[in-house]
């Protein structure tokens, strides 16, 4: 079962599954939370198709976009002809004289650095300084995470916060994780 809801706060209309099967509901817009019993339910159907159809319908009714709406076959429909709609990155590129297969290697580049995969955050790089290096001082570990990519204030700045979170500690000028 879907129903189309609202909330009280905002206004925003949105699509509940199994609205009885729920106690609360956080709106997407505003996030006050709903008791789902008290909840308006606009539409319901066991078909989420026909549940997204109305409330495509309810937001174009609240916008007096009616009749624009009652053009349009299905919300399907919008959705393909958005898909459709204006021009994809590589055609902007080139459009605007940029060089797309340049672009493309500078942004392998800036993700692998020092034969790092992109898929390490900052935080995760320092959390290996701390304990990957021999000497866990602040300058060896600003040193690897450097090596690895991560600008020397923001690994200091990591490393403080690290520190400050708990989540390490530092004693005689030494860092370990906790």
């Amino acid at each position: 079962m879907y129903a189309v809801v609202g909330c009280n706060e905002c206004g925003n209309l949105w699509l509940l599954s199994d609205p009885d099967g729920q106690e609360s509901a956080t709106c997407s817009r505003c996030g006050k939370r709903h008791r789902v019993a008290k909840l308006k339910r606009f539409y319901t159907d066991e078909d989420r198709a026909a549940a997204r159809q109305a409330r495509a319908a309810l937001l174009a009714n609240k916008r007096d976009e009616s009749e624009s709406f009652a053009e349009v076959a299905h919300v399907a429909d919008l959705e393909r002809q958005l898909e459709d709609a204006g021009v994809d990155d590589r055609e902007y590129l080139e459009e605007s004289g940029l060089d797309v297969a340049e672009i493309e290697s500078a942004g392998e580049n800036a993700s692998v650095g020092a034969g790092q995969s992109s898929a390490r955050s900052r935080e995760e790089i320092v959390r290996d300084a701390v304990d990957c290096v021999e000497e866990p001082t602040e300058s060896e570990i600003v040193a690897y995470a450097t090596d690895r990519g991560v600008p020397e204030d923001a690994a200091r700045t990591m490393l403080e916060r690290l520190v400050r979170s708990g989540d390490a500690s530092e004693s005689g000028g030494r860092y370990r994780l906790l």
